[in-house]
């Protein structure tokens, strides 16, 4: 068992590679490889890494890509976060940023 799960996210990395360098010329299949990445780890039940997750659209699943078609903001109202802003559907994902808080 604990070999499909490395298989999975080695096939979700190596698509994840593909869906960036395709996307200026065919964002259709930028998209189909996302998609493909997102029911791989439907499929085997394993959870897609971080850095892949929090760069594809959780609205339109595009890839991120930013100054191309997204907008990434710091935040500091209420708790700081990062704001990204997908250019395609204009959703607007945030994801915390952790303060280290001085322990005296």
């Amino acid at each position: 068992m604990a070999g499909k799960g490395s298989i999975a996210v080695e096939r979700m990395e190596e698509l994840y590679k593909m869906a960036r360098d395709i996307y200026e010329e065919n964002p259709e299949l930028s998209r189909r490889y996302t998609d493909l990445i997102k029911r791989i780890s439907q499929r085997t039940r394993t959870k897609i890494p971080k850095h892949i997750k929090r760069n594809i659209c959780k609205k339109c699943g595009t890839i991120q890509m930013p100054g191309l078609n997204s907008r990434t903001r710091i935040r500091q109202k209420r708790e700081p976060h990062i704001a990204r802003t997908c250019k395609v559907c204009g959703y607007i994902s945030r994801y915390p940023i952790s303060t280290k808080k001085n322990s005296e």
